[in-house]
């Protein structure tokens, strides 16, 4: 089925996500391997058993990985090579270009403030997302964008996303929140780590109260976090606050390993 699928001139959300979970074989969310070396060969053959040209951005791909066994590519890339309708899932990258703006979106969009964005939430997203783009489409349409990126994204299969989830809609390189997974902490530490530094116990942090856990986060993780990148998390994160004052269950989306 993903043969055929690879051969269409345009490939549905739908089928795009059967085309990657048909080659992500141990489902860890990458195609790398040799699940990348069987997807190259693959997608070559089945380009030519359609009568159909590499595209640029497909020849450029099999260049760069042909001949690389430790490549590995994840849904954002995938999406880029494949001529898929719409292209859904840029429409993240076009409209977020930072890991602030995605922070603000997370905000506005996890309307009831559970730490996560359900269904609904996200289907209020990709509509905003589709109008923006002034991209046409129907009630059935949204309703495939939506469930498609739930599946692709929702990695535990608990029906909505955590931050950490909808984050990797982010090429790497913008998403910080990947060098946060090893870091975060259990419930009680980071319970404690917020009473230590919100130093007037008003109940939040402010920019310099977080500037201060940051530098620390940064000199004992050092082979993790990058002290020269500490204006780019604390921009972020504050994108996470209510006028200025981040309450600790903002933060905790970041450090916390376990729901508040």
């Amino acid at each position: 089925m993903a043969n055929a699928y690879l051969q269409g001139v345009e490939i549905s959300a739908s089928q795009f996500l059967d085309i990657f979970h048909h080659y992500d074989n141990d489902g860890n969310g990458y195609i790398e391997g040799k699940e990348l070396q069987n997807f190259i060969k693959e997608l070559q053959q089945a380009r030519k058993q359609a009568g159909l040209e590499l595209t640029d951005k497909m020849k450029a791909f099999v260049e760069k990985y042909e001949q690389n066994a430790d490549g590995k590519i994840g849904i954002v890339e995938l999406v880029q090579i494949l001529p898929t309708e719409e292209n859904f899932l840029l429409f993240f990258r076009q409209q977020l270009k930072s890991c602030a703006e995605f922070m603000q979106a997370w905000r506005t969009y996890d309307a009831d403030h559970s730490g996560y964005i359900e269904a609904d939430e996200l289907k209020n997203f990709l509509k905003d997302l589709l109008q923006r783009a002034k991209k046409p489409y129907d009630e059935k349409k949204l309703e495939e964008y939506t469930l498609t990126t739930l599946k692709i994204f929702d990695s535990n299969k608990d029906g909505k996303l955590c931050l950490s989830e909808m984050a990797r809609l982010l090429p790497d390189q913008e998403n910080f929140l990947l060098k946060f997974q090893g870091v975060k902490m259990s419930r009680k530490d980071f319970n404690k780590i917020f009473e230590l530094y919100d130093q007037d116990k008003n109940g939040y942090m402010d920019e310099n109260e977080l500037d201060a856990l940051l530098k620390d986060l940064c000199e004992k993780n050092n082979k993790v976090l990058e002290v020269s990148k500490i204006p780019t998390y604390k921009s972020a994160i504050m994108a996470l606050s209510d006028g200025g004052k981040l309450y600790r269950t903002e933060l905790a989306l970041v450090l916390c390993a376990e729901e508040m």
